[in-house]
């Protein structure tokens, strides 16, 4: 069942499932879905639609739908805000633009630095919001200017000074969301740039399951450790809950089999939790995103 925005030109779905929009291929429906073609769509929706809690997508990696869905709009950026433009020395990226297509298109621009983002399995808004990192380098490292969008579909231009950057995270004062980002990055020499992010992406495949269907790390690196080496050193890798099981190539993966419900991911997350904390002391911070109603 859909139904057409004038401003937005599209349409916006009800009840889909969003399992198929999430990478662990888990989650029930969302009451509203929409999926913007421009930023002045997603402005129509926002202004028409003002009331509804939201749910922001990319790729839908770092994210937990639960079972019984989402009671609001989930809003998905991929296939939509997908502009990625060359002005200068300014690239400038829409929030549904994939990161390793960003970083590619950097790469065989002659501009380096942005290399590290090819085996992130998110698109350019999340990595915004999560201050997502690789290598040693983070994404807000390299951003010029940002463009946001409130509740009420006004956007705005802002810096990295208007925002509390930090490990997995960019704060802000406001009730906003990212739809689009300006990067400045130094030259760079492309065939260099490609073996780069060759070298990210064979690294990214042999250290962890990149095959399978997972929402990248679970937890968050505690100061001075790893996740990963706190949930192996305490004996989980393999550890099951239904069609859920923590990663054999790399612990702070939780991987669905194809079985795995919403819930038998939760409450794998939930065991691992405890069971670290239990056999090292460390309480490990979930990094994805849980969401929505239990079935």
């Amino acid at each position: 069942m859909s139904a057409l925005i004038p401003e937005a030109d599209t349409t916006v779905r009800y009840g889909e499932r969003l399992a198929g929009r999430t990478t662990w291929r888990v989650g029930g429906p969302a009451d509203l879905f929409y999926v913007p073609p421009t930023i002045a769509a997603l402005a129509a929706f926002l202004s028409a639609y003002r009331d509804r809690p939201l749910l922001w997508l990319g790729l839908g990696s770092n994210t937990l739908v639960r079972d019984g869905g989402f009671r609001g709009a989930a809003i998905v950026t991929a296939g939509g805000l997908g502009d990625l433009t060359l002005a200068g020395a300014t690239v400038r990226a829409e929030a549904g633009v994939p990161l390793a297509k960003l970083a590619r298109f950097c790469a065989q621009a002659g501009y380096a630095g942005l290399e590290f983002l090819a085996g992130i399995p998110g698109t350019v808004g999340g990595a915004l919001a999560m201050n997502a990192g690789a290598g040693g380098h983070e994404i807000w490292e390299y951003v010029a200017a940002v463009e946001t969008i409130d509740r009420h579909g006004r956007v705005d231009t802002r810096t990295r000074a208007d925002f509390e950057i930090a490990y997995r995270r960019a704060a802000s004062s406001r009730e906003e969301w990212f739809v689009s980002a300006s990067f400045v990055l130094p030259a760079g020499d492309t065939e260099a740039g490609m073996a780069r992010i060759r070298e990210h992406l064979a690294i990214r495949n042999r250290t962890q399951p990149m095959q399978t269907a997972n929402a990248g790390s679970v937890f968050r690196n505690p100061p001075g450790d790893h996740a990963g080496r706190l949930i192996e050193s305490a004996g989980l890798k393999g550890l099951r809950e239904g069609g859920a099981v923590v990663s054999p190539r790399h612990a702070n993966f939780i991987i669905n089999e194809g079985t795995a419900s919403a819930a038998d991911i939760e409450c794998l997350i939930g065991r691992v939790q405890a069971l670290v904390q239990q056999r090292t002391g460390i309480l490990l911070s979930p990094e994805v995103k849980i969401v929505g109603d239990a079935a």
